[in-house]
Protein backbone atom coordinates (compact mmCIF):
# COMPACT_ATOMS: atom_id res chain seq x y z
CA UNK A 1 0.00 0.00 0.00
CA UNK A 2 1.56 3.38 -0.65
CA UNK A 3 0.72 7.06 0.34
CA UNK A 4 2.07 10.29 -0.37
CA UNK A 5 3.10 13.38 1.26
CA UNK A 6 5.66 16.49 1.92
CA UNK A 7 9.02 16.64 3.94
CA UNK A 8 9.41 20.40 4.90
CA UNK A 9 12.94 21.20 6.16
CA UNK A 10 12.02 24.68 7.43
CA UNK A 11 15.23 25.43 8.86
CA UNK A 12 18.32 23.69 8.89
CA UNK A 13 21.85 25.51 9.25
CA UNK A 14 24.06 25.16 5.84
CA UNK A 15 26.12 22.33 7.29
CA UNK A 16 23.53 20.14 8.35
CA UNK A 17 21.83 19.57 4.70
CA UNK A 18 23.80 17.65 3.58
CA UNK A 19 23.13 15.32 6.28
CA UNK A 20 19.76 16.00 5.68
CA UNK A 21 19.73 14.69 2.35
CA UNK A 22 21.71 11.83 3.62
CA UNK A 23 18.82 10.85 5.62
CA UNK A 24 16.15 11.60 3.69
CA UNK A 25 17.88 9.32 0.74
CA UNK A 26 18.56 6.39 3.11
CA UNK A 27 14.79 6.69 3.85
CA UNK A 28 13.57 6.57 0.66
CA UNK A 29 16.40 4.28 -0.94
CA UNK A 30 17.29 6.60 -3.92
CA UNK A 31 19.72 9.54 -3.84
CA UNK A 32 18.34 12.80 -2.64
CA UNK A 33 19.62 16.09 -3.64
CA UNK A 34 17.65 18.75 -2.27
CA UNK A 35 16.45 22.48 -3.72
CA UNK A 36 17.94 24.35 -0.57
CA UNK A 37 17.22 27.82 -0.32
CA UNK A 38 17.95 30.62 1.95
CA UNK A 39 15.18 30.94 4.79
CA UNK A 40 14.62 34.78 5.71
CA UNK A 41 13.19 33.47 9.24
CA UNK A 42 16.26 32.72 10.51
CA UNK A 43 19.62 34.42 9.89
CA UNK A 44 22.05 31.81 8.36
CA UNK A 45 19.55 29.22 7.52
CA UNK A 46 17.98 26.83 4.73
CA UNK A 47 15.00 26.07 3.81
CA UNK A 48 14.10 22.75 1.28
CA UNK A 49 10.90 20.90 1.03
CA UNK A 50 9.63 17.93 -1.72
CA UNK A 51 7.18 15.57 -2.00
CA UNK A 52 7.71 11.83 -1.75
CA UNK A 53 5.76 8.75 -2.33
CA UNK A 54 6.29 5.67 -0.82
CA UNK A 55 5.06 3.11 1.80
CA UNK A 56 2.85 3.80 4.56
CA UNK A 57 4.68 4.20 7.23
CA UNK A 58 7.05 6.39 5.21
CA UNK A 59 6.35 9.94 6.95
CA UNK A 60 7.21 8.21 10.21
CA UNK A 61 10.47 6.72 9.32
CA UNK A 62 11.26 9.94 7.70
CA UNK A 63 10.22 11.89 11.18
CA UNK A 64 12.32 9.17 13.11
CA UNK A 65 15.54 9.64 10.78
CA UNK A 66 15.50 13.76 11.10
CA UNK A 67 14.20 13.45 15.05
CA UNK A 68 16.28 15.36 17.46
CA UNK A 69 19.02 16.89 15.52
CA UNK A 70 19.33 20.69 17.16
CA UNK A 71 18.34 23.69 14.92
CA UNK A 72 16.61 21.74 12.45
CA UNK A 73 12.84 22.44 12.36
CA UNK A 74 10.66 20.24 10.09
CA UNK A 75 7.40 18.78 9.03
CA UNK A 76 6.42 15.28 7.18
CA UNK A 77 2.90 15.00 6.21
CA UNK A 78 1.55 11.66 4.60
CA UNK A 79 -2.15 11.70 2.84
CA UNK A 80 -4.46 9.39 4.17
CA UNK A 81 -5.07 5.65 1.70
CA UNK A 82 -7.64 3.21 1.92
CA UNK A 83 -6.57 1.21 4.77
CA UNK A 84 -4.26 4.22 6.58
CA UNK A 85 -4.88 7.73 8.46
CA UNK A 86 -3.11 10.46 7.01
CA UNK A 87 -0.06 11.71 9.46
CA UNK A 88 1.40 14.86 10.43
CA UNK A 89 5.11 14.86 12.08
CA UNK A 90 6.20 18.37 12.91
CA UNK A 91 9.34 19.02 15.26
CA UNK A 92 11.68 22.38 16.58
CA UNK A 93 14.52 22.15 18.62
CA UNK A 94 12.84 23.32 21.76
CA UNK A 95 9.35 21.51 21.66
CA UNK A 96 10.83 18.18 20.02
CA UNK A 97 8.65 16.11 18.07
CA UNK A 98 4.62 16.09 17.44
CA UNK A 99 2.61 13.55 15.51
CA UNK A 100 -1.32 13.56 15.13
CA UNK A 101 -3.25 11.29 12.85
CA UNK A 102 -5.10 13.11 10.32
CA UNK A 103 -8.66 12.23 8.40
CA UNK A 104 -9.25 12.91 4.70
CA UNK A 105 -9.80 16.86 4.77
CA UNK A 106 -6.61 17.02 7.13
CA UNK A 107 -8.86 17.64 10.22
CA UNK A 108 -6.46 16.23 13.36
CA UNK A 109 -7.91 13.38 14.77
CA UNK A 110 -7.52 12.59 18.41
CA UNK A 111 -7.47 9.66 19.80
CA UNK A 112 -10.00 8.41 22.61
CA UNK A 113 -7.45 7.82 25.01
CA UNK A 114 -5.04 10.61 24.79
CA UNK A 115 -8.48 12.67 25.72
CA UNK A 116 -9.20 10.74 28.12
CA UNK A 117 -6.13 11.18 29.26
CA UNK A 118 -6.09 15.03 29.11
CA UNK A 119 -9.35 15.26 31.22
CA UNK A 120 -7.80 13.20 33.97
CA UNK A 121 -4.93 15.41 34.27
CA UNK A 122 -7.32 18.53 34.33
CA UNK A 123 -9.95 17.08 37.08
CA UNK A 124 -6.74 16.08 38.83
CA UNK A 125 -5.56 20.30 39.07
CA UNK A 126 -2.27 19.01 37.01
CA UNK A 127 -3.10 21.22 34.08
CA UNK A 128 -5.41 23.35 32.40
CA UNK A 129 -7.70 21.55 29.98
CA UNK A 130 -7.70 24.76 27.33
CA UNK A 131 -3.55 23.88 27.40
CA UNK A 132 -3.74 19.52 26.78
CA UNK A 133 -6.39 20.02 24.00
CA UNK A 134 -3.97 23.06 22.45
CA UNK A 135 -1.12 20.12 23.03
CA UNK A 136 -3.29 17.89 21.79
CA UNK A 137 -3.74 19.64 18.65
CA UNK A 138 -0.31 20.63 17.82
CA UNK A 139 -0.75 24.51 18.43
CA UNK A 140 2.39 25.37 20.11
CA UNK A 141 4.25 23.80 17.83
CA UNK A 142 2.18 25.65 14.51
CA UNK A 143 2.78 28.78 16.87
CA UNK A 144 7.04 28.07 16.33
CA UNK A 145 6.57 27.38 13.11
CA UNK A 146 4.48 29.63 12.10
CA UNK A 147 7.08 31.90 10.68
CA UNK A 148 9.06 29.63 8.88
CA UNK A 149 5.99 28.33 6.76
CA UNK A 150 5.19 32.08 5.79
CA UNK A 151 8.86 32.64 4.84
CA UNK A 152 8.78 29.59 2.62
CA UNK A 153 5.63 30.60 0.34
CA UNK A 154 6.14 30.32 -2.64
CA UNK A 155 8.80 27.69 -2.75
CA UNK A 156 9.25 24.72 -5.33
CA UNK A 157 8.14 21.73 -4.04
CA UNK A 158 9.71 18.76 -6.20
CA UNK A 159 8.44 14.80 -6.03
CA UNK A 160 10.65 12.33 -5.37
CA UNK A 161 9.07 8.80 -5.34
CA UNK A 162 10.58 5.87 -3.29
CA UNK A 163 10.52 2.75 -5.49
CA UNK A 164 8.11 0.36 -3.66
Amino acid sequence: MTTRGVLYVHSAPRAMCPHVEWAVGSVLGVRVGLDWVRQPAAAGAWRAEFSWQGRTGTASTLASALRGWDMLRFEVTAEPCPGAEGERYSSTPTLGIFHAVTGMHGDILVPEDRLRAALARSGRGESVLEEEVSRLLGKPWDDELEPFRYAGEGAPVRWLHQVV
